[in-house]
């Protein structure tokens, strides 16, 4: 089975992103013929090897003419269909930038039709993100895992003024995946928004390095002149087991006087703040009372966190913690075309084969209330595509 740990010690960006496929392989002549699909210049990629602290990495620019146009979706997805690249690295290329619009309308407050892209619609950022969807097909990796990402730190000037980093748009596509982040700059946007999307829809899952036997590393050099060396390293190897074994905290308190409607809250708070688990049981309490214990899934680094939730949203006073080793199948995201819109689909593995393929709710919840069909007719439809798509990359 074949890991990448992509390491994001300073940060990303969509050049750094590709830079580090190129270096680990991925043919420049390849790479040439996709990006030229969707508008590359025949002379405008250039690779070059250059050092960054104390790496040698493999640095990639474009060169474009200049542009004045603002793209909204339609247009993005237009070059992106007219460009007739195979399914999978359509459909994950209009599923990006799906979510990169519904970021931009929440922190703009705009309708979805009314975004327009101004940085990330340039052509750079449309090669930006095909080229690493095509880039995330050639890798062909069953298990991707990012660790925690550096943002960087500051502020930044872009067309609408001056921002913080992150910025808004980055900031909403770390929080959707619910996305570790830390900062050790207060001088440079180290994480872009092209960066942040392309690490969040690659990741299967996040944290330290998994257990493999290393066969090859890429480097991606990035432009920002800072202390530490900007890279972004992505080291790919090979996993034998069918599982993966990690360690968990599993939070638990019993409650005898909490509303069903304040659970629930709790429950949602603690998923938006990175559980990997909630759910509760009906118990009985001393002198027969009914109440209720609330278990919480948590990585050992986030106990604290998710105990202060507790006590905060509810009426506990104690909690108890076990830690205990899991075994977990691997997992592996892919995007697929139905006929009601892009669905992400979460695929399990086991000895290198499929096991199943989940649907994301969200997705076919969206698609259903906008088609007026049934989410079991959506949920379907995108579970058998994910099998046809997949059936030859697992020799099914």
């Amino acid at each position: 089975m074949t890991t990448a740990y992509i390491q994001a010690f300073s940060g990303a960006s969509g050049d750094m992103f590709l830079g580090a496929l190129a270096d680990l392989g991925w043919p420049v002549q390849e790479i040439k013929d996709t990006l030229q699909k969707v508008g590359l210049p025949k002379d405008g990629l250039h690779l070059n090897r250059v050092t960054r602290g104390a790496f040698v990495a493999t640095s990639i620019d474009f060169s474009l003419p200049h542009e004045h146009s603002h793209r909204g979706l339609s247009d993005v997805v237009d070059i992106i269909v007219a460009a007739n690249l195979p399914d999978e690295i359509t459909n994950r290329s209009i599923s990006m930038f799906e979510r990169l619009a519904r970021a931009e309308a929440t922190v703009h407050g705009l309708d979805l039709d009314k975004v327009h892209f101004h940085e990330v619609g340039a052509l750079d950022s449309i090669l930006d993100i095909v080229g690493a969807s095509a880039g995330l097909a050639w890798l062909n990796a069953n298990n991707i895992v990012v660790s925690p990402i550096n943002t960087g730190g500051g502020t930044a000037q872009t067309q609408h003024g001056v921002i913080p980093i992150p910025g808004p748009a980055t900031l909403a596509l770390l929080k959707e995946r619910s996305t570790p982040v830390y900062s050790t700059t207060d001088e440079h946007e180290l994480l872009t928004p092209t960066g942040a999307l392309i690490l969040t829809e690659s990741a299967t899952s996040f944290g330290p390095m998994p257990a493999m036997k290393v066969n090859s590393i890429g480097l991606g050099a990035g432009q920002n002149a800072v202390a530490e060396s900007n890279v972004l390293r992505i080291v790919c190897g090979t996993s034998t087991n069918t599982d993966e074994s990690d360690m968990v905290t599993v939070i638990e308190t019993n409650i005898d006087d909490a509303s069903p409607q304040s659970i629930a809250h709790t429950s949602e708070v603690l998923f938006a703040s990175g559980a990997l688990d909630v759910f509760t049981n009906p118990i009985f309490m001393k002198k027969g009372r009914i109440g209720t214990q609330i278990t919480v899934i948590s990585l050992p680094e986030d106990r604290e966190k998710h105990s202060a939730t507790l006590f905060k949203e509810t009426t506990t006073l104690g909690i108890r913690y076990t830690n205990m080793h899991r075994n977990v199948l691997p997992r592996r995201s892919i995007t697929v075309g139905t006929k009601w819109g892009n669905i992400r689909v979460k695929l399990s593995l086991s000895d290198g084969a499929i096991r199943d393929a989940m649907p994301e709710y969200d997705d076919c919840h969206e698609a259903a209330l906008k088609a007026g069909v049934s989410l079991h007719q959506i949920m379907s439809a995108a579970r058998m595509e994910a099998f046809k798509t997949s059936s030859r990359e697992y020799d099914l």
